[in-house]
């Protein structure tokens, strides 16, 4: 058996992988090695191809992390051959010809009209759509500092889908108001992946580190 000792973190749309800290810190605890990939999100091209070159890099096994958009991309990215697992954490599981925009189900996020074909989250509306369970002026923060979130990439779509080749876990969040939790519910069933609930906002990342972190230490088992 192949121990793995590698994590590769990939975020998701309007954030950046500074989110992951808590989670990285979990690990790094333990002695496993943590990269975390930051995207353009200009496009799923662009995005899959950044997280390709972080697992070029790698020497051996790896668990590949998406949350939210970043479950896209993991989607795509997965088949490289130094991913040995999968896991989705409150993520978008496309199959093949899906993309986030057609995944998302009702009621929509609280998305901006496209400006210059980048995206943002209403900034009034970001801490209860997408950080509820996050103090007051974390959440704040998070909506002033938003990643543009490119069009491209919302409307990006798989090709083949790693979830069919590769053994998966799912997080589900149960507070979700970005990607309601009967949607996680159906990805994850669909990917026949090893699922967890946690009580939890979309940034459950954030606010449940602990729990994540032991999500991606079976994934790793």
């Amino acid at each position: 058996m192949t121990t793995i000792g590698d994590i590769v973190l990939v975020a998701g749309g309007f954030v950046d992988g500074s989110g992951w800290r808590a989670v990285h810190d979990e690990l790094t605890r333990d002695g496993l090695r943590v990269h975390i990939v930051q995207l353009p999100t200009r496009s799923l091209r662009d995005d899959v191809a950044v997280t390709r070159r972080a697992l070029d890099g790698l020497d051996g096994p790896a668990v590949l992390i998406g949350h939210s958009y970043g479950g896209v991309v993991i989607t795509e990215a997965g088949t490289h051959p130094n991913v040995a697992s999968l896991a989705y954490v409150a993520a978008f599981a496309p199959d093949r010809g899906e993309s986030a925009r057609t995944l998302i189900t009702p009621p929509a996020p609280p998305v901006r009209p496209p400006v210059e074909g980048f995206l943002f989250l209403d900034r009034d509306r970001f801490a209860t759509s997408y950080a509820a369970d996050l103090p007051d002026r974390m959440a704040a923060f998070m909506a002033d500092s938003q990643v543009p979130f490119g069009v491209a990439a919302l409307g990006g779509r798989v090709t083949e889908p790693a979830w069919r080749h590769r053994p998966s876990w799912y997080l589900v969040a149960t507070e979700d108001r970005m990607i309601p939790t009967p949607a996680q519910h159906l990805m994850a069933e669909r990917a026949g992946a090893t699922t967890v609930e946690v009580i939890g906002s979309h940034a459950v990342h954030i606010s449940q580190p602990a729990a994540v972190a032991d999500l991606i230490r079976q994934a790793a088992e």
